[in-house]
Parts: C-alpha cells; structure tokens; sequence
C-alpha cells in the first residue's frame, strides 16, 4: 500500500515537472484582448496525468505544473484562476475517464474523454477571462465580451488537447502503464 503511494507521489512531481516543460518550452504568444493567452501543451499533460494518477494525485500535478509556471513566469497575480481551472479540470476529466469505463485501447472513449476535457477548458478559460477582466475595473457586460474575444489560445489549446492526449495515453498504456500497478 506504502509503495504504491510512493509511486502516485513521484509520478505526480514528474508529471508536475512535465506540464511545466510542456509550457515552458513548446509555448506561442497570441495576441488578446484580455490577459496575454498563448498555445502551449500543459493542459494536454494535466489531462494525461489525470487518467495516469486518478483526480487526486493527478490534480496535484497539474496545479503545481500550471501555477508554479504561472508564479514564476509573470502571471502570479492570476495564478490562482489557473490553480482552480487545473483542478476542475481535473475533476472533469477524472469524472469522464470514470464514467466511459475505459478498458485497453478503447480509442473512442479516449477522445470522448479528451473532448470533455477540451470543452471544459474553453469554459474555465472564459470565465477565467471575464473574472481578469473584472478584475482591472471593467464593467460586466464587456467583460463578457473581451473574454469571448480573447479565447483564439484557449480553443487551439483544446483543440491539440483533444487529439494528442488519446494518441499519448496509448501509447504509454503499451509501454509503460502495463508495467506500473498504480
């Protein structure tokens, strides 16, 4: 049981440290009315370190890996609106990975899974913009608007989300996942 924990625990830093790199390194700017958006592949790496790890252990490692880059990248005073989008996001995904009953590559309720994850960050993203946006003093009713407007990132994000995360997962289920017993 102890090693077992062990495991989740160091695969949780590992999968932190990878959503890290994975905005760090492979990240584009896009211009935005609201907030500085960019493409990058951390969403995609929380959603895989979900369905490794499970929502706890799995939600860990996405807030760490988004809000540690966040913190650290000039996004500290926002860095709690990525922390609870990572952890509904989580939630979201651990909850369709739960419901679809995934067995060895069922690559459709991989996708349906990765495309409620997708979704879900389109929503949290939005609502992320308007709550930014209200943040520096703007009215509602623009708020609302701007964050619409400010979405290109987010949907390119979901976008990649949705096809890499299936084709990931598989193929670490055929490597390494049949060796782990987590």
């Amino acid at each position: 049981m102890h090693k077992v924990k062990l495991q989740k625990i160091i695969l949780a830093g590992l999968c932190a440290a990878i959503i890290f790199i994975g905005i760090s390194l492979f990240r584009i700017n896009l211009p935005a009315i609201v907030g500085r958006p960019f493409i990058h592949f951390g969403n995609t790496f929380a959603v895989i370190a979900v369905m490794i790890l499970g929502f706890k252990y799995g939600a860990c490692a996405a807030v760490l890996g988004l809000g540690l880059f966040d913190i650290l990248n000039g996004y500290a005073a926002t860095s709690w609106i990525t922390m609870l989008e990572a952890v509904i996001l989580a939630a979201v995904t651990a909850l369709v990975f739960r419901a679809v009953h995934y067995q060895n590559n069922q690559v459709g309720k991989l996708y349906l899974v990765s495309l409620a994850a997708g979704l879900i960050k389109l929503v949290t993203s939005w609502l992320a913009g308007v709550i930014e946006s209200l943040m520096v003093g703007t009215h509602l009713s623009v708020a609302v608007i701007n964050a619409f407007l400010s979405l290109p990132a987010a949907a390119i994000n979901s976008g990649a989300t949705f096809i890499i995360v299936p084709l990931i997962y598989l193929a670490l289920e055929k490597t390494i996942l049949k060796r782990m017993r987590l």
